[in-house]
């Protein structure tokens, strides 16, 4: 990992205590960690419990996955905890709220895997509507001697409507205007400063959209935003994309939808309750399913660990926060 201290020099207002990770890392970040701090790896603790009943009132930091975060009960078992660090844009698994009212500091990554899930985004949207992955299956089973693939759909020209023009959401809008299409949002308030168009509701969005991106923050202000009355409104020849949290569809709808072919298909990089996949996705070559992989290039998940590590030495050191999550925010931006 670049860009790493070779000092552990502090301030007047450092914090003094240990370093808790929660849960395994990227290496390089663990590395730096154990290098630069009294770091104790809490999956390492046969007792975890019992360690946490001793010790945990030595911890001053955590540092942990945008996917596990910070439970309640683990909060609870630190009760000198100062900082809350997050590998990752999101931070939903953890009570922001909660730890705010304790006087914890919350931080995140945002910014270094917004180009990685834009561009995922984007590839998700082309291969689902020209079944780049169906076809690259059908040639290895055989099926191109005796007939030729079907027809797909254009990508050039459609309307496609994203959900959240956040970071991500901007991006994405900004690589599909290559494709020459008519774009449309809609976010919690209109934003200002861009060309695009913005519906009043999720459902507006979707009825006058051929493809509706998901880039809408996760947690409990956007769970199942979209529902089955929204899926309807794309209708049986639209499609969905969903890079953002699988919490903000209802699942239990899009399956229905999918199997039904009252939408014409999806492309899937976050679901439910992960690893889990849905059975009956599996056997619908109109999906296209991903495990969660928009951020994951080498160069992304170095940045995120960097951005990570930075955080966590910028509280230790300085007692402060290099990308601390906005205090008017309540919910994960995207």
């Amino acid at each position: 990992m670049t860009g790493t201290p070779d000092t552990l020099a502090t301030t007047p207002s450092a914090p003094r205590g240990t370093v808790l990770q929660v849960c395994p890392l990227l290496p390089s970040l663990e590395t730096a960690l154990a290098t630069h701090h009294r770091t104790v790896r809490l999956t390492d603790r046969s007792d975890a419990a019992g360690y946490l009943a001793e010790h945990g009132d030595e911890v001053a930091a955590a540092v942990t996955s945008a996917r596990i975060g910070v439970p309640n009960d683990l909060m609870d078992a630190l009760p000198r905890l100062g900082a809350i660090v997050h590998f990752g844009v999101g931070y939903e698994t953890t009570d922001v709220r909660r730890a705010r009212a304790r006087g914890i500091e919350v931080s995140n990554t945002p910014d270094v895997l917004t180009d990685c899930v834009a561009d995922l985004a984007v590839g998700g949207l082309i291969d689902v509507m020209r079944r780049l992955a169906a076809a690259d299956r059908y040639v290895r089973r055989g099926d191109w001697i005796p007939n030729g693939f079907p027809l797909t759909t254009k990508v050039s020209g459609k309307r496609v409507g994203i959900l959240g023009l956040g970071r991500i959401g901007r991006a994405i809008a900004q690589r599909l205007a290559g494709f020459g299409v008519e774009l449309s949002y809609h976010s919690r308030t209109a934003v200002e400063d861009v060309p695009y168009r913005y519906a009043e509701s999720p459902r507006a969005l979707a009825a006058d959209a051929d493809v509706l991106v998901i880039a809408a923050s996760g947690g409990a202000g956007t769970h199942h935003l979209v529902s089955a009355d929204v899926l309807a409104a794309l209708g049986p020849e639209g499609y969905l994309v969903n890079v953002a949290r699988g919490s903000v569809i209802d699942e239990a709808a899009l399956v229905s939808a999918l199997v039904e072919r009252r939408i014409a298909g999806a492309a899937l990089d976050v679901f439910a309750n992960e690893p889990r996949v849905p059975a009956p996705l599996l056997e619908l070559d109109t999906v296209l399913l991903l495990p969660h992989i928009a951020s994951a290039t080498h160069e992304t998940r170095e940045a995120m660990g960097e951005l990570a590590f930075r955080n966590l030495h910028r509280f230790m050191t300085e007692g402060t926060l290099i990308t601390p999550v906005p205090p008017a925010t309540e919910e994960s931006p995207r």
